[in-house]
């Protein structure tokens, strides 16, 4: 069974890997991986023995960041996220947010960027009621996939630019 997989295959998997290993659970959109992705993920394993990433699907991330997203495909960026020695399993969900997935994994560690307010971590109040704790992670200055998008724009009309 490869490391991209359904919550319902994950659920019956989960009992004879998780054996007493603390479960951490994050989710992303993971479009277009970079450095700060890397680090984060890596970050968020340190925290337990298991990483669970939830990952929102094409129709998830269309609805969260608009019609020109995601530019790489939830196939290819599963399948890039599953390359990660961090990564145990990679859950694609469709829903806006990953609230079903925790709720059913009921991960020991949620584990989310510090750019989130503590407050509004969906399903960190869940995990702490069920004696799990939230993770804030420090993430990596400039680096994201909206500043990738733009800077590639810039350089493409340089480019356009200078071939006028």
């Amino acid at each position: 069974m490869g490391k991209v997989i359904t919550l319902r295959s994950l659920l019956k998997e989960l009992p004879k890997t998780r054996r007493g290993r603390k479960v951490v659970f994050t989710n992303g959109c993971f479009d277009i991986l970079h450095a700060g992705h890397v680090r984060y993920l890596k970050k968020a394993r340190s925290l337990g023995g298991m990483l669970i990433v939830g990952m929102n699907s094409d129709s998830s991330v269309k609805s969260i960041k608009g019609d020109r997203r995601p530019i790489v495909p939830g196939k290819e960026r599963g399948e890039v996220l599953s390359a990660l020695a961090c990564v145990d399993y990679v859950v694609p969900f469709n829903e806006s947010t990953p609230l079903k997935l925790i709720e059913a994994i009921r991960p020991d560690i949620l584990a989310k960027g510090a750019d989130w307010a503590a407050r509004d971590i969906v399903g960190g109040e869940f995990v702490k009621r069920n004696g799990g704790r939230v993770a804030r992670i420090t993430l990596l200055k400039g680096r994201s996939t909206t500043n990738i998008i733009r800077r590639v724009i810039e350089l493409h009309a340089d480019t356009k630019r200078n071939q006028r």
